[in-house]
């Protein structure tokens, strides 16, 4: 489709509005428009569409199951707009923007405490995170700064370690049985709480132990820590992992280390910035505190 072609904002605004009323006259009000300029924004809208978007009963609409389908394309498009304007106004003239992507109970638990104050030492940076667990790509994407779980290395990217990774099962005291727990493989009776990024780490703890079973990869699987650690609290078995991320609940005594065996990972969590952004001054200075944070 031409780009001349495309639908206006307010073509689509007229649409929707006329959809959630049913009624052309209700959504002129809305709109501040006329009935008739808002009839006709529809019009315009169906015979570029070619498709009927509404039907005229007894002077009411109904949406054609076209419009119905459109209806939901409009909406998603408007409320994309309107969060990108807001984003937008929220810079207060400010436009040193530092995109920054992290995991997110890594996020959630390690960087977000630390970066009470940065706003005051750099008033002209904004930041904008993001939680991803799926690999990222520096060249294709408009990202400053990434916090990854690996071996140290990322492509074009200078990266710096952060921290070492201990593993430890964790569960709510109130699943483990009046007698403890008098062995590793009793934790198979409890329910093993799978992570969906780290599907041999169960496997690998109780290696470390030189235990083996046919239970390591069962159990219900989580996409992140936080939910792994939510249901372990909830009694819905037990959880393998990072011990950091699990201080919170362990200090409070929502949860408890059943077994004392922990297990170093062979990774770390880094701090990784594009090479040809080393220079800039936004991302040296949020490198600078985070290391100062650590």
């Amino acid at each position: 489709m031409n780009r001349r072609h495309l639908p206006s904002l307010s073509a689509m605004q007229c649409f929707e509005a006329s959809a959630r009323h049913l009624s052309f006259t209700r959504a002129a009000v809305e709109l501040s428009l006329t009935q008739s300029a808002v009839s006709k924004q529809v019009a315009q809208l169906e015979s570029l569409l070619e498709h009927p978007l509404f039907r005229r009963v007894r002077k009411r609409l109904q949406l054609t199951p076209e419009g119905s389908l459109y209806l939901t394309e409009v909406r998603k498009i408007l409320t994309q707009v309107e969060m990108s304007t807001r984003y937008m106004q929220s810079y207060g003239g400010q436009s040193e923007v530092l995109n920054v992507t992290t995991l997110p109970t890594f996020g959630a638990r390690w960087l977000i405490p630390r970066l009470n104050g940065f706003r005051f030492r750099h008033p002209d940076v904004y930041l904008n995170i993001n939680n991803r667990t799926e690999p990222f790509d520096f060249e294709e994407e408009r990202i400053d700064v990434a916090f990854f779980f690996g071996q140290g290395s990322w492509p074009k990217a200078e990266c710096l370690k952060l921290l070492d990774e201990e593993m430890v099962a964790v569960c709510s005291p109130s699943v483990i049985p009046a007698e403890g727990i008098q062995d590793p493989l009793e934790l198979t009776r409890l329910v093993l709480l799978q992570q969906a990024t780290r599907p041999e780490a169960w496997h690998d703890w109780f290696e470390g132990q030189e235990r083996y079973t046919s239970h390591s990869y069962h159990g219900p699987r989580f996409d992140t820590f936080y939910m792994s650690l939510q249901a372990a609290r909830s009694g819905c078995g037990v959880a393998l992992v990072p011990r950091f991320l699990a201080e919170e609940e362990l200090q409070a005594g929502q949860l408890v280390i059943p077994w004392p065996f922990s297990l170093r990972s062979r990774n770390a969590y880094y701090l990784a910035y594009p090479e040809h952004k080393a220079d800039v001054g936004k991302v040296k200075n949020f490198i600078e505190w985070i290391l100062e944070h650590r």
